[in-house]
């Protein structure tokens, strides 16, 4: 009976926050809560729980907490949750041997910061993220594949946006070109609202590319250039030098533009038992949702600085950069956990 009492007198000593000793002695109170001296390191505890970095994460970008209300909460002073949040560092993304088609892009944060994506377009993970601090590259992306394969994962289908030469460099793989992408580069040339008849009926045809299949939209597309051809066609007077121009360059761009993607287009219906998706909306959503959440922390980086971390594209980060590429990395791990 006193071996059993002895015990659980010892389960119940509160063990050391720094050394994990249980040899712990009551110390008087810090604030209203009870203190504690180890007597193995002799430091000086409260009767706290440490706290938890990710879900101190989660609270402060999905429940959109501030700095005083998390300091409130779990009873610190804001220097500590800032001291937490910036001295995080982010678990890599977990990836699993199995089959995927994934999509990719790439988003920005002003003219001199981005992250490159690649997604799995039906379990929804992201599976691969590099930060830029220019242009997108056709090598970022041919970086995040060689990743995916490097981690057995087999690659099945890519759904990517038209960055020119991406498609060719994906050669070995199903690549199917974003048709959303493809609508907006049309209505980017053409304005939402052409003057020309021609203009306007290629819109609409390219606005019907979501409901049909590919022989009624290429069947469809060819009758179109066969009755616009000479207004296509149509070239200005020589100049003194006898040169001459289109007339209706920007009709011809858009036309050009889904003629020279039309095989692409419609690799989702000449593959339909992979299941490909025929736009990028998947990651266009985690984009959307992350600026959100960077946007309720508006100015989170301005007085603080930027600690040494892992930085994807080797460069130096600036203050507000690597703040802003701590938020990501967690935004990142918690889309996953969801």
């Amino acid at each position: 009976m006193k071996f059993i009492y002895l015990h659980n007198i010892f389960r119940l000593c509160k063990k050391c926050f720094f050394c994990g000793s249980k040899k712990t002695v009551k110390d008087g109170f810090s604030n209203g809560q009870q203190r504690y001296r180890c007597r193995d390191c002799g430091r000086r505890f409260t009767d706290n729980h440490r706290i938890d970095e990710c879900k101190l994460y989660a609270e402060y970008l999905d429940g959109k907490q501030t700095l005083t209300q998390l300091a409130v909460r779990h009873r610190v002073s804001i220097s500590t949750i800032q001291r937490k949040l910036y001295k995080s560092r982010a678990p890599s993304l977990k990836t699993e041997p199995q089959k995927v088609v994934i999509l990719m892009d790439t988003t920005y944060w002003g003219h001199d910061f981005g992250v490159v994506a690649i997604k799995d377009a039906h379990r929804k993970n992201v599976l691969w993220r590099k930060f830029i601090y220019r242009n997108e590259r056709i090598a970022d992306y041919l970086e995040g594949v060689k990743y995916l394969e490097d981690n057995e994962l087999e690659i099945i289908g890519i759904v990517c946006d038209g960055l020119r030469g991406l498609i060719k460099s994906l050669g070995r793989y199903p690549v199917q070109y974003c048709q959303f992408h493809q609508v907006k580069y049309v209505r980017l040339k053409l304005t939402k609202h052409p003057e020309s008849e021609a203009g306007k009926e290629l819109l609409d045809l390219c606005r019907f590319m979501f409901h049909t299949d590919k022989e009624s939209f290429k069947g469809a597309f060819e009758l179109w250039r066969e009755k616009h051809n000479d207004y296509l066609s149509e070239r200005s007077t020589p100049d003194e030098k006898g040169r001459t121009h289109y007339l209706h360059k920007r009709l011809r761009s858009a036309f050009l533009s889904v003629q020279r993607n039309m095989d692409s287009l419609w690799v989702w219906y000449d593959h339909k038992e992979l299941n490909i998706p025929n736009t990028n909306n998947g990651i266009e959503a985690l984009f959307t949702d992350l600026k959100t959440k960077l946007r309720v922390h508006n100015g989170l980086s301005k007085k603080t600085e930027s600690n040494s971390l892992m930085n994807t594209s080797r460069k130096p980060l600036t203050p507000c950069n690597g703040n802003r590429y701590k938020v990501l990395e967690v935004c990142f791990i918690t889309k996953n956990d969801h």
